[in-house]
């Protein structure tokens, strides 16, 4: 499969624009974390807000979508608290209406240097179609807005991945570019995606398709160390040492084939850290395997994405029974921490995505704690990303610019390394050899 390979140079940038006194139809990605109902302040709207505020003092009248969440699960909602996020930078209006007459009255009353967000774009039907570019410039969404409007810039690089109405639809029927954050997403990832011998990934947290599908296919294309932790090592402990974590049949079929190809380029923890009695206590997982014959199940700690992202439920449900079914991982241990810092120090290149347990709970924040501390010492070329990433520096009050760079960016992200093609940016491409 070839490779498909983006540069900033293939793109206008907000420098290449004249933006005062135009209507911008600015597109970010400002999907952030909800507890019992509540937003999250996160480095998503912080850094947003910087392309606004470089719009706004440039009199552009930057009209701004976004989404949060989707239809049906928790974290779907109106944009109301994001705007009062964004307020603590900039003045941002907003109005809770996407394409009816209140949104485009209040577009046509715009002035120069004002910032009007929209609500949420999922809200609308049209918005997560399956179509082409073309099929959705066509889009009564498309159509009722991009009249108004003078210039599209794509600031949504942690979307660039979905061929989304508010992603492809707009640039195919206006003069498109991008913003600030995504030429900085752009310019740091392609450094890492140049680099072709040792390679170390660190991959954990919750989520696990597109991660494990990246490992099956990096492993095949560049010399590198995948280092598993979170649902990811689950996955694989599974596949391998038949230990129950609850992980999805299919995920653990796909781990097993990447066992199979991997050689010792995937890395696996030999211990974890589990909670009995309410104190942390660290487990061989020759040990767990012997104390059920390879069968040992382990509770829904380890399989449930808030094992990696939200500690709450899964303590509340631990039990402290002595019973070898009753046990929950919650972290990598010692020794497979000091296995992977040794791994980390011959690197030239790190890329980690996702945390290495439940790093909310003090108890079992060492993993992720150390590996990140471990790539902040790094003389190596050194990218982390992910929203959960993100969130658990500065839980733990780890500083970005240790780091070469921090991406906003997931599942957009893996795609950018692997070389598949980005429908945002594609569009984007086009639109600039059309005008």
């Amino acid at each position: 499969m070839k490779r498909v390979r983006y540069a900033v140079e293939d793109f206008l940038r907000l420098e290449d624009l004249e933006v005062a006194g135009k209507t911008v139809l600015l597109r970010v990605d400002i999907n952030s974390r909800v507890d019992d109902g509540n937003l999250r302040m996160t480095e998503k709207i912080e850094r947003h807000a910087r392309t606004m505020q470089e719009l706004s003092e440039r009199g552009a009248k930057t009209v701004v979508l976004s989404h949060q969440g989707r239809p049906g699960d928790a974290r779907f909602m109106p944009l109301e608290q994001h705007a009062a996020l964004l307020n603590e930078f900039l003045r941002v209006n907003y109005v809770d209406d996407i394409i009816g007459p209140a949104a485009r009255n209040a577009i046509r009353a715009m002035c120069e240097g004002e910032v009007l967000l929209l609500d949420n774009v999922r809200m609308l039907a049209e918005e997560t179609l399956n179509r082409s570019a073309e099929e959705h410039a066509r889009s009564i969404f498309v159509r009722r807005l991009a009249p108004l409007c003078d210039l599209y810039i794509n600031d949504a690089f942690e979307a660039s991945h979905r061929s989304h109405a508010s992603l492809v639809g707009f640039p195919y029927v206006l003069p498109a570019g991008i913003g600030l954050v995504t030429e900085e997403e752009l310019r740091s990832l392609a450094k890492l995606a140049e680099v072709e011998r040792d390679v170390v990934y660190v991959l954990g947290g919750g989520k696990l398709g597109d991660v494990l599908h990246f490992i099956k296919r990096v492993i095949a294309s560049k010399s590198c160390i995948i280092l598993t932790a979170g649902r990811v090592a689950n996955a694989f402990l599974e596949a391998k040492e038949g230990i129950r974590c609850g992980i999805e049949p299919e995920y653990v079929e796909i781990a097993s084939e990447i066992l199979k190809i991997s050689g010792d380029k995937v890395k696996i923890p030999k211990d974890v850290a589990i909670e009995r009695d309410g104190e942390r206590e660290e487990i061989a997982v020759s040990e767990l395997k012997e104390r059920s014959g390879g069968e040992h199940a382990v509770g829904a700690a380890a399989s449930s994405v808030s094992a990696v992202s939200t500690a709450s439920s899964a303590l509340s449900s631990s039990s402290s029974s002595a019973s070898s079914a009753s046990l929950r991982i919650y972290d990598i241990g010692s020794e497979t921490c000091d296995e992977y810092i040794s791994l980390l120090s011959a690197a030239d290149a790190i890329f980690v995505k996702g945390p290495a347990g439940v790093y909310e709970n003090e108890a079992f924040a060492e993993g992720t704690l150390r590996i990140f501390n471990a790539v902040a010492r790094s003389n190596a070329f050194t990218v982390l990303g992910g929203g959960d990433t993100t969130t658990a520096l500065k839980s733990l009050g780890i500083s970005e610019r240790a780091f070469s760079y921090v991406s906003l960016a997931g599942g957009a992200l893996l795609k950018f390394l692997l070389g598949d093609e980005l429908p945002a940016l594609e569009v984007l491409r086009k639109s600039r050899r059309m005008n």
